[in-house]
């Protein structure tokens, strides 16, 4: 089957294409489900190049069922080259959809804002099976009504849905279409035996954006103020370079003042992303509960901290509390950094926790929901 997705792998780093990584992490995961269930994956990706020189197109054989299409791109330069360079790869990645897509062929979709019309028209020209995975309303993030209506044209076309949250299915999918839960990635993460400090201390860590939008690190670095000198607070993470520089700013200032410790550990990935936080204690999921945005996503730093054997503290909101994985947080209910702090300090370290197994539960049941919602046109829910 088919997944379009503005995507590449980290190893493509001379192509230097635009990609989330969270976004990719996902994709990943969806990909290997869908092998185990039988599927052969042609990932279609519309992201070109952010080097001042183009790239050739190419077909890049990820695993032994997962294939990715990249298409040929101009490089960045003055605007006009820039503006050509966006048309011809919309061009070429409508062509190619155009006649490779069959009628009634199931096409798992990453909703993005960048094909949004592309998609809708390809929808009523081939009548294929559109299955949108939707992570948020892009919308409640920028604020922008136009986006608004493009986005709920395309929700409004679809015929199954991928969904984080169920309250994102209640406020999209009205016509109750099919459709799957995946909180994030499922994959769990085998013990490194590895163990980066000796101090004794409890370590807890934030990984993620620094986007005041969103408002997670922030909060999870202020509440180093309010917590004992037996804590440590590590702050990971990924912004603007003046985000960058506010954040090291804040904990420079932080750790003046402060009996906990608190570092700026720098943006991790791959191995070293994963040692370090099979070396701390408890994670943190911070985000701000006031954005809209944030009523209807589900935090994937979450699955994350689980998948590597920690405890989680988090915001109360709908969107974590109803999730598969509420039941096994700690919470604290207002957006304070003392509020923040009282909940790591009643985290309980010592009980029978075994988020590891959660996973690999949750892990099972997508797959037996997504073959269903591929295999049966007429299924109502993921239930």
């Amino acid at each position: 089957m088919k997944y379009l997705a503005y995507y590449d792998t980290p190893a493509n780093k001379a192509e230097n294409r635009y990609f989330a990584l969270a976004a990719t992490n996902k994709i990943d995961y969806i990909c290997s489900a869908l092998n185990r269930i039988g599927y052969t994956v042609e990932l279609i990706s519309a992201s070109g190049t952010q080097n001042r020189r183009g790239c050739k197109g190419k077909t890049v054989q990820l695993t032994e069922q997962t294939f990715l299409k990249l298409f040929p791109c101009t490089g960045t330069g003055r605007l006009p080259k820039r503006v050509l360079g966006r048309m011809l790869l919309k061009t070429r990645l409508f062509l190619y959809l155009l006649c490779h897509v069959k009628k009634n062929e199931n096409v798992l979709v990453y909703h993005s804002l960048g094909y949004c019309r592309m998609v809708a028209l390809l929808r009523k020209l081939k009548k294929f099976r559109l299955i949108l995975e939707v992570e948020e309303i892009y919308a409640d993030v920028n604020g922008r009504e136009r986006d608004r209506k493009k986005e709920f044209k395309l929700f409004s076309v679809a015929d199954a849905y991928v969904f984080p949250t169920e309250l994102l299915n209640g406020k999209i999918n009205t016509h109750n279409k099919p459709y799957a839960l995946i909180h994030g990635t499922y994959q769990v993460e085998p013990d490194r035996g590895c163990r980066l400090f000796s101090d004794d201390k409890i370590h807890c860590v934030y990984a993620g954006t620094f986007d005041p939008r969103k408002g997670g690190a922030i909060a999870a670095a202020s509440a180093a103020e309010y917590l004992p000198e037996n804590y440590h607070i590590h702050i990971l993470g990924f912004g603007s370079m003046e985000e960058i520089q506010h954040m090291q700013e804040l904990i420079d200032t932080l750790a003046k003042k402060c009996k906990c410790g608190i570092t700026y550990d720098g943006l991790l990935s791959g191995e070293e992303y994963i040692k370090f936080l099979q070396s701390c204690d408890i994670g943190l999921s911070t985000q701000n509960p006031d954005a809209a945005f944030n009523a209807t996503s589900f935090p994937s730093k979450i699955l994350s901290y689980m998948a590597n054997g920690l405890r989680v503290v988090s915001i109360r909101i709908p969107a974590v509390e109803e999730s598969a994985v509420g039941k096994y947080m700690s919470y604290y209910d207002q957006q304070t950094p003392e509020a923040i702090a009282e909940a790591i300090m009643q985290a309980d370290l010592e009980n029978g926790y075994d988020g590891k197994n959660v996973l690999r539960n949750l892990n099972e049941n997508f797959m037996k929901v997504m073959k269903r919602l591929l295999e049966d046109n007429d299924e109502g829910s993921e239930n």
